[in-house]
């Protein structure tokens, strides 16, 4: 049986990022709320700028700089009111899907001499948990016809690919790289291909 999605709840966002419809999703394939923010009338629409992000608490919400998670959402957002329409997905996948506990002992091996890739594993992990066919079917739903990704992440576009969406380009999210997450971006650059500048030390 096919997983289903249905689109409970939408309303107006106002944001610093200008005015977005958040739709809030239910589905048969978690118990996560999962929700898409959505700017102008992207119905039927090709090349529409699309963000899907992955909860990230603290970069998202404590604004940490040990990634670059709440940055590139920052101009994820920013991007979007820009273009004067697009679609944001926020799935709840914290710790690229290994949850917020795991994330922070996974800081703490960082902390002891492990990458984030090498810390994941160690607690019995993938590199990389995430899943994207909910973001597919919130697409679907919006009825969105071709997407230009913003994301660095290569496995994103494939996936999305994969599962039916048509990923006409790339938008990159590249952050300034500073002290505190130069590591990190090597990491992710080196170790996961992820699409990066190559950090300044």
């Amino acid at each position: 049986m096919k997983a289903q999605l249905e689109d409970l709840v939408q309303t107006p966002l106002p944001t610093l990022y200008g005015e977005f419809i958040l739709h809030y999703y239910s589905n048969t394939i978690d118990d996560k709320e999962h929700i898409a923010l959505v700017k102008g009338d992207v119905t039927n629409k090709e090349n529409v700028p699309v963000r899907i992000h992955s909860e990230c608490f603290t970069g998202d919400v404590l604004g940490s700089r040990r990634c670059d998670c709440g940055e590139q959402l920052t101009m994820a957002m920013k991007l979007i009111d820009e273009t004067g329409f697009g679609v944001l997905i926020y799935l709840r996948q914290e710790g690229r899907g290994i949850g917020l506990l795991k994330k922070l002992q996974a800081y703490n091996l960082q902390d002891q001499g492990m990458d984030t890739v090498d810390a994941n594993i160690h607690l019995g992990h993938l590199a990389d948990e995430r899943e994207y066919s909910i973001a597919a079917l919130m697409l679907e739903n919006l009825k969105v016809n071709s997407i230009e990704l913003m994301t660095n992440n290569p496995k994103k576009i494939d996936e999305l690919k994969k599962l039916g969406i048509k990923v006409m380009g790339r938008i990159p999210l590249e952050v300034v790289a500073h002290d505190d997450n130069v590591s990190y971006l090597k990491t992710k650059a080196k170790k996961m291909a992820h699409m990066l500048f190559e950090p300044k030390k």
